[in-house]
C-alpha cells in the first residue's frame, strides 16, 4: 500500500535522514580509519628511531681486518647497556661468534632473531617488522646488515624494543576514535532527522493547507448544498411553487460560488501564487455594504460605523466580515428567539455581537482552527476570519458579553 500522503512525506524524511546519516558514516569511517593508520604509522616511525639509535652506532663500533669481525668495542659503549637490547649476528660470509647486548629487556627467541639476519642479509636492506616474545608479547625488531673489510655481506645488527607500550597507546587511542565516531553518528542522525523535517516542511505546510482547504469547503458548503437540494425536491414535488424556490435557489448559488471563490484565493495567498491587493479602504462602507446584500432571514441587524479607513485587501475583508455576520445570524440565537447582532465599525475595528448562548468558555481563546459555540458550529468559517486578520497584521479577538451572547472583534491596521 502506497498509504496517504503523510505516511510517504514522513518515509521521505527518514529516507532523507538515513541517507544523510550514512554519507556522514561513510565519510566518519575513512576518517577514523585514516587517523588510526596514522597513529600506528607513528608509533612505528618511533620504535624504529629507537632501533636506529642503537643499530647505527653498533655498526660503527664493529672492527676486523679482512672476513674477521670482532666487537670488542661495542661491549665498552654505553649503548651496550641500555635498552633496547641488540644482537650481532653472523649472516652470509661472515663466522664470528654472535654478541648479544648486556641488558635483556625483553626475551626472544634465538633462531627467530637469526631469521631475522638472514632475510636482512640476503636482501641487502634494512629490516624492521613485528615478532613475539617467549612470553608471547609483541616486540619490533630492526634489522641493519654489514660488510666485512671484504666487502662481503657478514651479519647483521638485531635490535628489539618492547612494543607493549606503543601498541596499547594505539589500541586506547582505537577505542576513543571508535567511541567519539558512534557518538559523533548519533549527534549526526539527529540533526539529519531535524534537517530533513526542515527540507519537506513547505511539502508538509501545503499538505496541512490542503486538507485545512478541503475541511473548510466541506463545512463552508455543507449547509448550501443541503439547502439547495431541499429547495430543488421541493420545486420536483410542487412545480407551481418554482417561481418562489428560484430566486432561493439562486442566492444559494451565488453563495456557495462566493464561499468558494474565497477559500480558492486564501489557498493562492498561502501557498504564495497571489499577493495581497493592499490598498487604502472604507471600513465602514464595507461592512454597510457586507450587511445590507447579508439576508436577515428574520433576524434583528443594526449598524453602527463611524468614518473609518484601513489598509487592506477589500475582497478579504469582505469575505471576513461576511462570515462574521454569517456565524452570528446562524448560531447567535436562543431556541425559539429570533436573532439580534448588533454591528460596530470605528478606529479600523469590527465588532459584531450577537443574542446566542455565547462561546465555550474552554475553547475562547483558541486560535479558531476548530471553533465550538454553544449553537453547536463547528466554527471552521472563522479560522478564515483569523487568518484574514493575521495576514494584514491585525488580530481577531472573541469573548462573551456580560448579559449574554458572543463579541466576535476583527482589528486590522489603520491607513495612516
Amino acid at each position: 500500500m502506497k498509504g496517504s500522503a503523510a505516511d510517504r512525506l514522513r518515509r521521505l524524511r527518514w529516507l532523507l535522514t538515513w541517507l544523510f546519516t550514512g554519507l556522514n558514516a561513510a565519510g566518519l569511517v575513512v576518517f577514523a580509519w585514516l587517523a588510526v593508520s596514522a597513529d600506528l604509522q607513528q608509533r612505528e616511525v618511533q620504535l624504529d628511531a629507537e632501533l636506529a639509535r642503537v643499530t647505527a652506532p653498533v655498526k660503527r663500533l664493529i672492527m676486523g681486518e679482512g672476513a674477521t669481525v670482532t666487537t670488542t668495542y661495542v661491549g665498552q659503549d654505553e649503548v651496550n647497556r641500555q635498552c633496547p637490547q641488540f644482537v650481532i649476528l653472523p649472516s652470509g660470509a661472515g663466522a664470528f661468534p654472535p654478541y648479544t647486548s648486556g641488558r635483556t629487556c625483553v626475551t626472544v627467541d634465538a633462531q627467530r632473531l637469526q631469521n631475522f639476519a638472514d632475510l636482512s642479509v640476503r636482501n641487502g636492506a634494512v629490516l624492521n617488522g613485528y615478532s613475539s616474545g617467549t612470553a608471547g608479547e609483541m616486540v619490533r625488531v630492526g634489522v641493519e646488515p654489514f660488510r666485512d673489510r671484504n666487502n662481503q655481506e657478514a651479519g647483521a645488527i638485531v635490535a628489539v624494543a618492547d612494543a607493549r607500550d606503543a601498541l596499547a597507546a594505539h589500541d586506547q587511542l582505537k577505542l576513543l576514535v571508535i567511541g567519539g565516531c558512534v557518538l559523533l553518528l548519533g549527534a549526526i542522525g539527529v540533526t539529519g532527522h531535524v534537517l530533513s523535517g526542515r527540507a519537506i516542511r513547505p511539502a508538509t505546510t501545503a499538505l496541512q493547507q490542503q486538507e485545512v482547504l478541503l475541511a473548510e469547503t466541506a463545512h463552508d458548503l455543507r449547509t448550501p448544498v443541503a439547502a439547495l437540494r431541499a429547495l430543488a425536491e421541493a420545486a420536483l414535488r410542487n412545480p407551481a411553487e418554482s417561481d418562489e424556490l428560484l430566486p432561493r435557489t439562486v442566492r444559494l448559488a451565488a453563495r456557495m460560488g462566493g464561499i468558494i471563490d474565497g477559500l480558492l484565493v486564501r489557498a493562492r495567498l498561502a501557498a504564495g501564487v497571489e499577493s495581497l491587493a493592499i490598498q487604502p479602504v472604507r471600513l465602514d462602507q464595507l461592512v454597510a455594504s457586507v450587511v445590507a446584500e447579508t439576508p436577515a432571514e428574520g433576524a434583528q441587524v443594526t449598524l453602527v460605523a463611524a468614518p473609518s479607513t484601513i489598509s487592506a485587501d477589500p475582497t478579504l475583508v469582505q469575505r471576513a466580515v461576511a462570515n462574521l455576520l454569517d456565524n452570528a445570524l446562524r448560531y447567535g440565537r436562543r431556541p425559539g428567539y429570533e436573532a439580534i447582532v448588533h454591528v460596530t465599525v470605528a478606529g479600523g475595528k469590527v465588532t459584531v455581537a450577537d443574542s446566542g448562548p455565547g462561546i465555550d468558555s474552554s475553547v475562547a481563546e483558541e486560535n479558531f482552527d476548530r471553533f465550538t459555540s454553544g449553537g453547536g458550529s463547528s466554527g471552521l468559517g472563522l479560522s478564515i476570519v483569523r487568518w484574514v486578520a493575521l495576514s494584514h497584521g491585525g488580530r481577531l479577538r472573541v469573548y462573551n458579553a456580560e448579559e449574554g451572547g458572543a463579541i466576535f472583534e476583527l482589528q486590522l491596521p489603520e491607513a495612516p
